[in-house]
């Protein structure tokens, strides 16, 4: 293993907490021995550009500092390659890094814990969702939630987790179901009218909403969590519940589980990792041990 690993920062992250979080990890893994390389694109796909060059250079690993969308980029980067990533989390919602039970505000911390994994050699191989050439390891988004997401998207302000909130309340006024067809595994379409149909490599989404409460990051498989056509009063009574994964049990939500979906309706864009995957129809695999994480230590 090289000595010499490469930090992709987004200096906007958490309201700025990227920019400062750089310091406090590279200093900790300059510490333990390696040498840090830190990478800052002019825009994201200048970042992306620039984290795959340094995998193709053969860095020792690729570090995002940042949120889920850094890590979305970084992802980007390595999946199906041999570098290892790891993440210090200081995004808003930190979802992978949660999955991973990884430090979640603690840059120094985070940043050890990576410095340890690399010693050790213990980089934990995950899977990751696939959609096209683009890989996701998360959630797919592509009902209610993703049309909050396209809502939020369009707002000026209120900014960040705010404008979330303001434009779940405004769909939720717009509240009607969605016309979908489903098919698992290469098997028939389901002709199916829902809320929302989310497709799971992980837990969580938004910042700790376990609407996949059951997905394993190493089981090679999906979990798909159908909501099927309810009321507003119905959805405001399970989202509280979605923190806790409690909702699954809710007579109204059903969970498949499958390598691989088609997802087709009309008007929806798919999200993943919170980034736009463009319109419906859309096909995701999962790709086993697609990429290896620093996670031990």
């Amino acid at each position: 293993m090289t000595s010499e690993i490469t930090l992709v920062v987004n200096p906007t992250a958490g309201r700025g907490r990227g920019a400062h979080a750089a310091q406090p990890a590279a200093r900790a893994l300059r510490e333990a021995g390696f040498f840090v390389r830190t990478l800052v694109g002019e825009d994201a796909p200048d970042a992306l550009r620039r984290a795959r060059s340094a995998v193709a250079d053969g860095t020792g690993a690729l570090i995002a500092v940042g949120g889920d969308g850094l890590v979305s980029l970084a992802l980007q980067a390595v999946a199906g390659t041999t570098t290892p990533l790891g993440v210090i989390a200081v995004g808003t919602g930190n979802d992978f890094a949660r999955a991973l039970e990884l430090p979640i505000g603690d840059p120094a911390r985070a940043g050890r814990r990576a410095a340890r994994a690399l010693h050790a050699g213990t980089a934990r191989a995950i899977d990751l969702g696939r959609v096209g050439r683009t890989w996701f390891g998360t959630v797919l988004a592509t009902g209610f939630d993703s049309r909050v997401n396209d809502r939020g998207n369009r707002m000026r302000w209120p900014r960040g987790r705010f404008s979330y909130d303001v434009a779940m309340l405004a769909e939720l006024a717009a509240l009607r179901p969605i016309s979908y067809r489903m098919s698992l595994d290469g098997g028939p379409p389901q002709d199916l009218e829902a809320t929302l149909i989310a497709i799971g490599n992980g837990p969580s989404y938004g910042g700790g909403m376990r609407i996949c409460a059951g997905a394993e990051l190493d089981d090679g498989l999906f979990d798909v969590t159908v909501v099927a056509d309810c009321t507003r009063t119905t959805l405001l009574r399970v989202f509280p519940r979605v923190y806790r994964g409690t909702h699954l049990d809710h007579p109204k939500v059903t969970v498949h589980r499958a390598r691989s979906i088609t997802v087709e309706a009309e008007g929806i864009t798919g999200y993943a990792d919170g980034e736009s995957l463009g319109p419906l129809p859309l096909t995701a695999s999962c790709v086993t041990g697609a990429v290896r994480v620093l996670t031990h230590g």
